[in-house]
């Protein structure tokens, strides 16, 4: 098992690349914590992954919340006294049709930009004491490029996620503790898409696609697991795209 023994607190793991990332790590041997502000979706992820023999609990989790993180981190090291792997996935749609939103930016800033930093800042002291630790964060294509469909504010937010992720990777790394972002093409349209998930506009996005589909959860799960395991002990500040070559045009 490649994350055998490892303890992984997952953000936005009550549905999509969250649940699925957290139901791969516990078949791979870890402990999973799984958060989320959807309270009986996230209980249904940790019961799913205990009925296929995982070992995995759920706790409510507001990523732009530093008590919260202060709760979920106090609790996961009380229960089980470390955390190994920390995979920061939590987010909303960023498609909005006011481009020009204050509100929409300032939910994608809170939840991206913030609730990452707020997240590497409450698990890094306790890996710091553990001399190790590989965090994860989600950001998006949507950090490279400027995108007709979403806000400007989800650019923005990505982007900050994709830098802030090369500055902790730079500043712990004589810690033990290594730092990627995983950068997903389109995939399954969120709960809360909007422009994103109108299908006409779908078809043209995946038109632009070279692998000419759209991305499954599980690809980016792949990802999230080699880059959590120790199988990727010298990676660290690395962007991985799961993107079907997007980028590559």
């Amino acid at each position: 098992m490649r994350l055998k023994d490892k303890v992984a607190i997952l953000t936005g793991a009550a549905s999509g690349m969250g649940a699925a990332t957290a139901k791969m790590f516990a078949a791979e041997g870890a402990t999973v914590i799984v958060t989320d502000l959807a309270v009986d979706d996230g209980a249904a992820v940790a019961d799913d992954i205990a009925a296929a023999g995982g070992e995995a609990r759920f706790l409510k989790l507001d990523v732009a919340s530093e008590t919260d993180w202060a709760r979920v981190v106090s609790e996961t090291v009380s229960a089980y006294g470390r955390i190994d792997i920390l995979i920061n996935n939590a987010g909303i749609s960023g498609s909005h049709p006011d481009q020009l939103n204050t509100t929409t930016w300032d939910e994608q800033m809170n939840i991206y930009a913030k609730g990452v930093f707020l997240g590497m800042q409450a698990v890094i002291p306790v890996m710091q004491q553990a001399g190790r630790g590989s965090i994860v964060n989600i950001s998006s294509i949507s950090a490279f490029v400027g995108q007709a469909y979403v806000h400007m504010g989800y650019n923005a937010a990505k982007g900050a996620v994709r830098v802030a992720t090369k500055s902790a990777a730079v500043q712990f790394a004589a810690d033990g503790i290594r730092v990627n972002s995983v950068h997903p093409g389109i995939m399954p349209p969120m709960r809360n898409a909007m422009m994103s998930a109108d299908p006409e506009g779908r078809r043209t996005r995946i038109a632009a696609v070279p692998a000419r589909r759209a991305g499954r959860v599980e690809e980016v799960a792949y990802a999230n697991l080699f880059l959590a395991s120790d199988e990727a002990s010298y990676i660290t500040g690395i962007e991985l795209p799961v993107d079907g070559g997007y980028l590559a045009v």
